[in-house]
């Protein structure tokens, strides 16, 4: 089924794409010397001893990718990241209607669109500076809605497929979808449970942590979707 080997495609560079990119501005950002004497010289902004974020939460995402030459990297996977996120949420509503003998948008469709459009908009604006109030109140609240459409979209999109479990034995992994289950209760749980801290002063390293650690099992839902779906032909 041509969906299906659309959505095992590109759930796997929905997920290896943002991954790496992330990870190679944090390499740069820690490594800054060996492009000093080059046109990418590294913004002094942009520059950061050894640190795992991951762990100690020293560093963030948006520090790590927002300056010169860390955005020509950034920039340009996370919006491949949003088209390839398009064309996902499409190809699953073409799935879920075939299924389903219907012909609507559902609601994960929506969420999911939505969702890619938000990391675009926060990709375009990242790293541009203006000493407005407003501004910094309009990028957090558009990387917020990405998160909260993109948990919403994959939470909906898991529930249709336990509705239609029955049908498609053949074609799934029944364990994946366990695995989706659980990943997808944690990140709405661990969403809700950190909103107060978010949104308070301090804790600024917690903050960054899970600023890197939610964004990888935010794409984790996407290696999922490669192992989910069985091999067609």
């Amino acid at each position: 089924m041509n969906e299906i080997t659309q959505i095992r495609k590109l759930s796997l560079w929905i997920f290896f794409l943002p991954l790496i990119a992330i990870n190679l501005c944090l390499l740069i950002s820690q490594n800054p010397l060996i492009l000093d004497n080059t046109i990418f010289k590294v913004d002094m902004i942009g520059r950061s001893g050894f640190t795992i974020p991951y762990l100690d939460g020293s560093l963030s995402i948006s520090r790590a990718s927002r300056t010169y030459p860390q955005y020509l990297i950034f920039k340009p996977a996370m919006i491949v990241t949003a088209i390839l996120l398009y064309y996902y949420w499409i190809n699953n509503n073409l799935l879920i209607n075939k299924y389903r003998s219907t012909n609507i948008s559902y609601k994960f469709k929506t969420f999911g669109i939505l969702s890619a459009v938000f990391l675009v908009i926060h990709s375009i604006f990242l790293g541009i500076k203006f000493d407005i109030q407003l501004y910094k109140l309009f990028r957090r609240v558009i990387l917020l809605l990405f998160i909260i459409f993109e948990i919403v979209a994959q939470g909906i999109l898991v529930y249709h497929l336990i509705k239609l479990k029955s049908q498609l034995l053949n074609l799934i992994n029944n364990k994946i979808l366990i695995l989706k289950i659980i990943l997808v209760t944690i990140l709405a749980t661990v969403a809700i449970l950190s909103l107060p801290l978010l949104v308070s002063k301090g804790n600024t390293h917690f903050k960054h942590a899970l600023e890197w650690n939610y964004f990888v099992g935010v794409i984790l839902f996407y290696l999922f979707s490669r192992f989910f779906w069985k091999r067609t032909t």
